[in-house]
Parts: C-alpha cells; structure tokens; sequence
C-alpha cells in the first residue's frame, strides 16, 4: 500500500527519484547518466553510452561537478571517480569508454602532439629531448641492470638452403637460461657483405611461423639480407619456458628489447655482416619494438614500423607498455618515439581501420617536423593503407621492399619477374615444425632452461607483483 501511495504522490506532483531526494540530505547524489544528460544539454553535445557503463552508478554532489564553460572539465569530474573516460568521434559525438593508461581519443593525442612541438624548435633543444628519453627508457625497461649475455654458444639447426637464400633456425640465450628463439634467413651463397635486419614480431597469429613474415623475411635475403625472425616472449617456443600469461607481464617488454639487442650483437659475429648497414621492421606489437630498437640502440640505420606509430595509442599490450616508458619526458608517446630515430631513414606505415588511422593528417606531419629540424625531411616516408586494416598484408611489403632496398644498398632485381614485380611466389613457406629450434618434442630445449618467471624478475632485482591463475 505504502508503494502504490508513493507512486500515486510521484505521479500527482511529478516528482522524480533524482530530483525528489537530490538535497544536501543526500550530499545531492543521483545517477550518473542523469548528470551526462545535463552536461549533454548545457554544451549541446551528444553523448553515446553504448557499452552501458554508465548503468547503475550513482555519484554524490553530481550536479555540482558541472563547470560551466568547461565540457573537458566537466565531463572529467563527473567520469574520472568511476574509471571511465570519453572519447570525442570524428563526428563530433563523445563516447563514455573505460579508461585504459595507452589508449586516449585522436584529440587528445593530437593535443599531446601540440604541446610537444612546443618542447624543442632546433637540432640542439631536441637532441637534449632525445637523450632525456633515450635515459628514461633504458632505465623504465631495467635494460641498466640486465645481466651481462652468457657466453654459451647459440643452439642452430642444419641450414635448409633455398633459390638464393638459406634458413637456419636460432636459440640464442640472452639471459641466464632465457633463451630468444628464431629463424636466421641469409642469402645463399652468403659470399660478400650483407645488411643485417631484425624483424620483431608481433601479436598475429601463427607467430614467426605464418606466411608474411616467411614471405617478408625470404625476399629480403634474396635481395641480400641477413634477417633474424624471433618469437615474443611467452609466445611460440618462449612458451616452453613461460606460460602464455606471463606474456602480459611488464617483463615481458624488458626481454623482447633484449632479444633485438642481444640478436643484433650475434649477429654482428657472422661472416660478411655489415654492422653498418642495419634494418628492422615489425608490425603491430613487432612495429612497436620496432621503434624501440630504433630508438635506443644506434646501430640501427633503417627503420621501418608498421601498423602501429600512433599519438593515441601505445599498444594494448604490457609486453609494449607495461614498463612506463611512455611517462619519459613527463609524458611522451609512439610517435614522439618514433621520431627518435631521426635523420635516419624511417618509413612509416599505416592503414585506416586501425589506430593508425590519422597517421597523414597527424603524426607523420609531427615526425616530418623533426626530420626538417636537421634538413633531412625527405628521409622520412609514410605509406598509408586507407581502405586496409591492421596486418603485415602483401600491399604494405611491397611498400617494404623497396625502400629497404634503397636505404641498405639491396638488390630488388633478385626478386623481381620479368614485368618488373617482385615475386613472393619463389619463396618456400615450411611447416611449423621446420621452424622449431628445440624439435618437435622440445627435445633439445637447454637443462639449464629457465622457467620460473620470479627468478627472471630478480634477475633485475625485481618482484613479481602480478597475480594470475595459470591455464593447466
């Protein structure tokens, strides 16, 4: 009786649970999507909710929160108590999104970008940047305290031998029975000097083992390259040692920039390696480590990130941003990263459904900007993909090729037909278990074989504070 009263009085005097308890009584709480609603009316904007987060939550002295004049502000302070966060659409619309550390709206990084220009405007105040960032990483990856390489040998397996090229695969142990696993692609016969190029991978599936990355790493040897294919951490034969969800410990970042750096110094011991000529290129979580090879160690002369330079993303994964390297310089993002590899060679390439998608409007136009500042503007290129999505597909090699081409001194005649087109089809796509460095039944994986990750974050002189259940 007493509720069909209330609602009787409700009806009568057009009250509403909001507006009727929302008193100091209350500390003026109500529903959150009411506060949006308001916020949407006074600036004239629209917001979408379409994930439903804003459903059941309630937030004291909500009205209050509204700045008059300050959407940012106002939106911020009524989202920011409950972890959420909005992004603003191309169309102008705001969307209610969880907040995530590596993921804002393309405004937002835009205005990062705006701010950072304002940082450096010649060669010397940006090389003094570039340094401070260049401390910062080394250090937020524990790079400064890795152990020294153990002197083992590196396990390889008989070398398979092609038209004009040859694979061998690698273990390599980087740390105390950590050991990298690859594939080793050179040309054949390997008789004069070659360019060196690391290809980090990245998180599509198949690993090292699909048919892109055989295909991109065959051409390049044919060409007359050197090129070194390696598994993430916790991923492909990794996961001998660790189980797939250390993969998104913060670690995981600090060992696959290891496995670039410690790759490069084997690599650097073979026969006819040219350590002046040097390359890497990866795509997705690969095309992050591609830009973080690129920007801390100097050897590397060409660079090539795919898929993945952005001012508004740094990668979902901790394997790519869990040791907060993009908190260097009080904040600092992939692109201002990838413009560390200035004036060298760089080509950049991007798609439009990705992230990656404002890539000619926003960030190259930012690296440019860089580049200009030593008057080499022409050495940075971006290849844009509107119509393609977030892979390594045939349309972004064939933007590889040549300008790895160019910029190591490769032959691009070696793999081209007669129409002039290069021709991934004369290369041999093996099985997975021809790629496998420790046999099929992880028969030659090293007794001293680490497998304990607690240990590899005391190698560093760490804990291992993430928690998980481990899938039997």
């Amino acid at each position: 009786m007493k509720n069909i009263l209330f609602a009787l009085l409700v009806s009568i005097f057009g009250l509403t649970h909001a507006n009727a308890q929302c008193t100091s009584d209350t500390n003026f709480r109500k529903p959150v999507s009411e506060t949006i609603k308001n916020i949407a009316t006074i600036f004239k904007i629209t917001v979408i909710d379409d994930r439903g987060l804003l459903k059941g939550k309630e937030l004291d002295y909500a009205d209050w929160r509204i700045e008059q004049g300050n959407l940012e502000v106002s939106l911020a302070n009524v989202l920011v108590p409950f972890e959420l966060t909005y992004f603003k659409q191309p169309d102008g619309k705001y969307q209610i999104r969880k907040y995530e550390n590596h993921k804002v709206s393309v405004d937002k990084g835009k205005e990062r970008l705006d701010y950072l220009t304002t940082l450096y405007s010649n060669v010397a105040d940006w090389e003094k940047r570039k340094k401070e960032l260049k401390a910062c990483m080394n250090t937020s990856f524990g790079l400064d305290k890795a152990p020294p390489t153990p002197k083992s040998k590196p396990l390889l397996t008989p070398k398979r031998v092609y038209k004009d090229y040859s694979v061998e695969n690698i273990a390599l142990e980087i740390l105390p029975g950590v050991y990298t696993t690859g594939s080793i692609y050179k040309p054949y016969p390997l008789n004069k000097k070659s360019p060196i190029i690391l290809t980090p991978d990245g998180h599509f599936g198949d690993g090292r083992y699909r048919k892109d990355e055989q295909y991109r790493c065959a051409i390049m040897a044919k060409m007359g390259a050197i090129v070194v294919s390696y598994d993430l951490f916790a991923w492909g034969e990794s996961l001998l040692q660790f189980p797939e969800e250390t993969h998104r410990n913060s670690i995981a970042s600090t060992v696959q920039v290891l496995s670039g750096i410690r790759l490069l110094d084997y690599l650097a011991t073979i026969k006819n390696a040219d350590v002046s000529r040097v390359g890497v290129t990866g795509g997705s979580g690969g095309g992050s480590h591609t830009m973080f090879l690129s920007a801390l160690d100097d050897r590397i002369t060409v660079s090539a990130p795919v898929v993945m330079v952005s001012s508004h993303f740094s990668g979902g994964c901790p394997c790519e941003s869990g040791r907060g390297i993009h908190l260097c310089g009080n904040g600092t993002n992939n692109a201002e990263i990838s413009a560390m590899m200035a004036p060298k060679p760089q080509l950049i390439v991007s798609d439009g459904k990705d992230w990656t998608l404002a890539v000619p409007e926003l960030e190259f136009p930012f690296i440019q900007r860089t580049y200009e500042l030593y008057g080499k503007k022409n050495l940075v290129e971006n290849a844009h993909f509107a119509k393609e999505g977030h892979d390594f597909g045939v349309s972004k090699r064939m933007a590889l090729y040549p300008f790895m081409a160019k910029y190591l001194a490769l032959d691009l005649k070696k793999v081209q037909n007669e129409k002039g087109e290069i021709d991934e089809s004369t290369c041999v796509i093996e099985p997975y278990d021809k790629l496998y460095v420790f046999g099929n039944k992880a028969e030659n994986l090293p007794k001293n074989a680490l497998k304990d990750i607690d240990k590899l974050y005391e190698m560093f002189g760490e804990k291992n504070l993430k928690t998980y259940e481990v899938k039997k």
